[in-house]
């Protein structure tokens, strides 16, 4: 199983535990994306958001900002 394709809230808490991983804009809405980078913020971890390229600056601004330096985007 991807762990993109897991549950937001099964992501959150990973993030909230510690742990890193990849997950993909196409799957999540932005709201989703921007509480899983508040999670990864607030404990350090690192989230890697791929297929980035779909929302515009001000969305991915405001998930970076969730994610007080702890996301990372990519395509």
């Amino acid at each position: 199983m991807n762990i993109s394709s897991r549950a937001v809230d099964d992501l959150i808490r990973i993030a909230t535990a510690g742990g890193g991983f990849r997950v993909d804009a196409t799957v999540h809405t932005l709201d989703n994306l921007i509480r899983i980078a508040a999670a990864a913020g607030a404990k350090g971890s690192r989230v890697t958001v791929v297929g980035a390229s779909i929302h515009g600056t001000d969305s991915l601004v405001r998930i970076a900002a969730a994610g007080n330096g702890a996301v990372e985007f990519v395509d």
